[in-house]
């Protein structure tokens, strides 16, 4: 089972109000972006638990391998690359099809704060094997009720690994 994992709005929060400070865990030793330290280190073995094959969905590219990965303890993780192509505007985000192009065959879980129903819709429809499209609340990031839906989707859905 593959797990797509985005950074921005949903390992880092963003978004809430000024008078709601978001926690700080340590300090960045690199620093290599001032809002790594919004993200909870124990986030890592929490994914890792999830026992899928993480794979880095996110515009950070190779500095999710250099920064965010030590910071929760991960190994180096594959990256999407995304496509060059400028794509007209749609409502489908940018990286739904090359989610489900990486994904082949394999069952999949993406999870991001950019989801919509027209991603969910067009997976649906495209996509004949089990995915879970988990869109993450970008002022929270995830949460434990978050890892709830996912543990419960996972033990449904998941096939042989």
């Amino acid at each position: 089972m593959l797990l797509f994992l985005d950074i921005d709005g949903t390992l880092i929060p963003f978004g809430a109000p000024a008078d709601h400070p978001y926690p700080v865990y340590g300090t960045d030793p690199t620093p290599s972006s001032p809002l790594l330290t919004r993200i909870d280190p124990a986030l890592g073995p929490r994914l890792e638990a999830l026992r899928c094959d993480l794979v880095w969905a996110t515009t950070w590219m190779d500095d999710a391998n250099a920064a965010v990965s030590p910071w929760l303890g991960l190994p180096p993780l594959p990256v999407v690359e995304w496509p060059d192509e400028e794509e007209p505007p749609s409502l489908l985000h940018w990286k739904t099809r090359a989610l489900v192009a990486w994904a082949g065959e394999q069952p999949f879980v993406w999870i991001d704060d950019e989801i919509t129903e027209a991603d969910s819709a067009w997976v649906a429809i495209h996509y004949h094997h089990p995915a879970l499209l988990h869109r993450v609340d970008h002022e929270f990031g995830l949460t434990d009720a978050d890892f709830t839906a996912l543990e419960e989707w996972l033990r449904t859905n998941r096939g042989p690994r």
